[in-house]
């Protein structure tokens, strides 16, 4: 026998892994070892007082006597456990109802869990006291309700009921088993596109309750056909003591109404449904129907709720009733889109309770109409309002991309003050989707029974239209404030200057010119005694007295300069005109001064360094030009000033080569103030002086409008 070669060795090994993998996978299929790998079979360890794996979604869970308890009326608190991997499995437990007025049960196949009423995705099935029903549907953040179904004798608080709820592909089946009748009565439903796995829960409807025993177990065919048969098997439901059981489990139950209303044999009154089951009834043959629930609002029509929907009564014959009671109302239902309203209908008062909490739901959610004549509370930003017909206030809200309207019923005369525009509010209302309310304008609107069911949970945002001027205002002001504070500080320090100035052009009067014109006398004093004697001294004398003269005269000039009186009290253009007629003084030289533009504020800077500039190309004109003619010349434009000093005098050869200090000091200071400064000579052609300086932006209210209108003008 040859011995196995390395290629042959693979293909055995291959051969058996593949048959190893055929026959787990058939094991996986047929025995229910899926099921322990994701955790089923499942049961509780309530017993032994833990609950680690289960998580709450509202209400107040706590271990009790084996079981655990929501004592809660928190309308959709869910406890949730398991895997989403979970898929076709049984779900049961003994369920306890704590209240009169909600339900209790089972959720299969659960995901996306949140806190809020029907804020799951996934199955349930429960015990609902409104109608005493076994009822069975799907939750998708919002109810779907299938199926329901009657149960003999009724649901009541405080007594165990064993429910199955078996979910296998996308069929689902419940059953609820009642140890007092010893029945048991089951419902069904298909879903064509059904979630298919998913957690398992536990879940109460404004009544708390108490769950014990609870199981999970992997379901086939069969045990879903059992449920639907009603072959539940006698569960061990326990103890329940005589006077619990005497009082609370029999149809014969009396119950007096809180607020001294006769009794009332329940069970001589007529079977009543769930609001939700109106809207199946025929339009044709709608017939009578009789229904129970708590009413949520008496005006503008009366409307009931119960844990399946809310209805309109419209016209009824009913004792005067308020918020909170429970009645039971028979007449004519009319089925609408997404509810019932009731038609010649008697309403009679069964017991008070206190007010239903509201629904809490988004502006979408409302939207869509699942929320109709119920009881509910949503916010919105307030975007119009305005007074309605009967005392009403009329408010346009939005949230998100929605719309909706509130009317506002019996509203004190402040609600329209109290509210600002682009507020969040928070409304607590009556949904409805009558085009009587909504206008055909909005999806919905909201009945609001009083002002105080309109709360502010924010003030408008700051940055409205009305805020944001306010802040441009003062931003503006505050601009304003500073450019005036910087102008009179600049205005300050160049009085500072003058002053210095002035004080230094006394002091030259005072010591150097004084002291020239003493020097001059002496001289001149010497000269006389020496006439005739020495030729040669009284030459040298005659240079000295010229020499002092002309530094008397030189001195009198800088003092004139230290001290521009004119220039406080005038513009540019008159200051270098007066200073000009003053140094020809009975000359033969003709003055002439104009401008072009709208004379503006030149900064004090700028203003005496053009100043000295032109003082400064006078000077020269009249002393060294021998001009007849002399023009001063001020053009404004829009961001600079031109300063021009012509003369028609005999020039010089070429304005580099300055005469004295004159031309260099004339460029130091054009150099200061940013100025362009051009100087056009030549020998016979008189002598041009140009200056142009920047001229900074100027926003003063008094100058705005011609700003503006030349601003256009010179496009």
């Amino acid at each position: 026998m040859k011995p196995f070669s390395g290629h042959r060795w693979r293909r055995w090994i291959l051969a058996v892994l593949g048959i190893a993998s055929m026959a787990v996978a058939t094991v996986y299929l047929r025995v229910p070892i899926r099921a322990l790998l994701s955790g089923l079979p499942y049961k509780d360890s309530f017993a032994s007082g833990k609950a680690d794996e289960w998580h709450a979604f509202g209400g107040t869970w706590e271990l009790s006597d084996g079981a655990v308890r929501n004592e809660s009326d928190e309308r959709g608190a869910k406890f949730i456990a398991g895997a989403t991997g979970w898929s076709d499995y049984s779900l049961e437990a003994d369920i306890q109802l704590l209240g009169d007025d909600g339900d209790a049960g089972l959720i299969a196949r659960s995901s996306e869990e949140e806190n809020g009423v029907d804020s799951y995705n996934g199955y349930y099935a429960g015990l609902r006291t409104h109608d005493h029903t076994l009822v069975l549907g799907r939750a998708d953040h919002g109810w779907i309700e299938n199926q329901t179904k009657p149960i003999p004798g009724g649901v009541h608080p405080f007594h165990w009921y064993h429910l199955k709820l078996v979910v296998v592909a996308c069929d689902m089946a419940a059953s609820a088993y009642d140890p007092s009748t010893n029945a048991t009565i089951s419902v069904s439903m298909n879903e064509p596109n059904c979630q298919r796995a998913g957690r398992i829960g536990l879940r109460s409807y404004s009544s708390g309750g108490v769950w014990r025993n609870v199981q999970a177990l992997r379901a086939t065919r069969a045990d879903l056909r059992n449920a639907t048969l009603q072959t539940v098997p006698q569960p061990s439901i326990g103890h329940v003591s005589a006077s619990t059981a005497a009082s609370l489990s029999g149809a014969d139950t009396e119950i007096s109404g809180l607020s001294g209303h006769p009794t009332e044999n329940v069970s001589n009154r007529p079977m009543a449904q769930s609001i939700a089951t109106l809207r199946l009834i025929s339009t044709v043959h709608p017939g009578i129907a009789t229904v129970r629930g708590v009413v949520v609002l008496t005006s503008p029509n009366l409307y009931i709720q119960d844990g399946t929907g809310g209805a309109a009564i419209l016209q009824p014959q009913a004792p005067l009733l308020k918020v909170g009671d429970e009645v039971e109302v028979t007449g004519e239902p009319e089925p609408r889109d997404f509810s019932a309203i009731f038609r010649n209908s008697k309403v009679h008062l069964l017991w008070t309770h206190a007010p239903i909490p509201p629904l809490s739901v988004t502006a979408s959610q409302a939207a869509t109409g699942m929320f109709d004549s119920t009881f509910i509370e949503l916010d919105g930003y307030l975007v119009s309002k305005e007074n309605g017909p009967a005392n009403t206030v009329e408010l346009g809200l939005q949230k998100a991309e929605q719309s909706f309207r509130a009317i506002i019923s019996g509203s004190r005369g402040d609600i329209s003050q109290r509210l600002k525009i682009h507020s969040l509010l928070k409304i607590r209302g009556i949904c409805t989707v009558a085009p009587e309310y909504t206008k055909n304008q909005t999806p919905f609107a909201m009945l609001v029974p009083s002002a105080d069911d309109v709360a502010v949970l924010a003030g408008p945002p700051w940055w409205s239209a009305g805020h944001l001027a306010g802040v441009g205002a003062v931003v503006l002001i505050l601009i304003l404030a500073a450019q005036l504070l910087y102008s009179r500080i600049e205005h300050w320090r160049l009085r500072a200057v003058f002053e210095e100035r002035e004080r230094l052009a006394f002091e030259i009067h005072d010591t150097i010119a004084q002291s020239f014109a003493g020097i001059g006398f002496q001289l001149q004093a010497i000269r006389n005694d020496l006439q005739g004697r020495d030729a040669t001294a009284l030459k040298q004398l005659d240079l000295a007295s010229e020499l002092v003269r002309h530094s008397h005269q030189e001195a009198r000039r800088s003092i004139a300069t230290l001290r521009p009186e004119s220039l406080e009290s005038v513009s540019l253009l008159p200051a270098l005109d007066s200073t000009a007629r003053k140094m020809v003084n009975g000359g033969s030289v003709q003055v002439s001064a104009s401008s072009t533009g709208v004379e503006r504020s030149i900064p004090a800077r700028t203003c005496d360094a053009l100043y000295k500039i032109g003082q400064e190309a006078i000077a020269n004109a009249i002393r060294h030009a021998q001009p007849n003619r002399l023009d001063i010349f001020v053009g404004y434009e829009r961001r600079k000033v031109r300063l021009v000093i012509e003369d028609d005098g005999v020039g010089f050869a070429s304005p580099t080569t300055s005469l004295g200090l004159g031309l260099e000091g004339m460029r130091k200071r054009a150099e200061s103030i940013s100025a362009a400064l051009q100087i056009k000579t030549s020998a016979g052609n008189g002598t041009r002086v140009e200056a142009t300086a920047p001229l900074p932006p100027r926003f003063v209210f008094r100058v705005w409008p011609t700003i503006i209108s030349r601003y256009f003008q010179e496009g």
